[in-house]
């Protein structure tokens, strides 16, 4: 009974915790009741224990993520040294390219934000830094599920398909189909799926054994960045980062 007592304490803090979203500098403790749908008194609780642990600390009326977050993120060993790799690489691509260059893992059915380069007068993208999205609607999310293992692929397609915008593919046939296609020619696109006016290339990034580690993305304007002539930058980048990892950059 303690085991399932601290169990259900624990995934309280973490819904207390996930209700902070990007965007916002302070959150008050009714506000994340009602996102969490804790007791109010529970959630002050778990708030307390919070800022005593410089996990979230005090900010006017209310309390925001602490610092210690982001220095407990920033020791995750396989965001640390691809992100470390990927660097030097995103910096060339977004030089070559005058575009916004993204560094992408995958986590379940979404892809986790590693790194993003931004482009100054690019688009207004739904991505950021830690931030996620539905594998199937962008180009990161398509280049790595179309070199997983089978069964990571078929749990997105035979899961939830969220419409990111009108020209989300929600058809597992049809993103099947479309995933053969990536993995024979190595390199994805997001065709304003994820969002409005918004295209992007992107290649997988593949470790010493095949596996899948990653994907890195170009992303700009539909109007003003021709798909077909920023992917082979993208293809060669990755490329050159899977062989900097230990793979080839061949396809398993």
């Amino acid at each position: 009974m303690a085991a399932a007592t601290e169990e259900t304490y624990l995934s309280r803090i973490v819904s207390v915790l996930d209700a902070f979203r990007a965007e916002e500098d302070a959150v008050g403790v009714a506000e994340l009741a009602r996102r969490t749908g804790l007791p109010k008194s529970t959630v002050h609780r778990i708030a307390l224990s919070l800022v005593e642990a410089r996990l979230l600390e005090r900010h006017g009326s209310g309390v925001r993520l602490g610092l210690r977050l982001f220095e407990l993120g920033q020791r995750v060993p396989r965001q640390r040294a691809l992100r470390d790799a990927a660097l030097p690489y995103m910096s060339d691509l977004r030089e070559a390219t005058r575009q916004t260059v993204h560094l992408a893992v995958l986590e379940g059915s979404e892809v986790v934000y590693v790194e993003i380069l931004a482009s100054p007068g690019g688009p207004p993208l739904p991505s950021r830094v830690g931030g996620r999205l539905p594998a199937h609607a962008t180009g990161v999310g398509k280049a790595i599920l179309a070199f997983s293992p089978p069964e990571v692929s078929r749990a997105v397609l035979d899961g939830e398909l969220p419409r990111l915008s009108t020209r989300s593919t929600v058809a597992p046939g049809l993103l099947a189909r479309e995933l053969a296609v990536i993995r024979k020619e190595g390199v994805a696109y997001d065709h304003e799926e994820s969002g409005q006016g918004v295209v992007c290339a992107a290649s997988p990034v593949l470790g010493p054994g095949g596996e899948v580690l990653g994907a890195l993305s170009v992303s700009g304007w539909s109007n003003r960045m021709p798909l077909r002539h920023v992917a082979p930058a993208v293809h060669t980048a990755a490329l050159a980062l899977s062989r900097t990892l230990g793979g080839d950059g061949r396809t398993p």
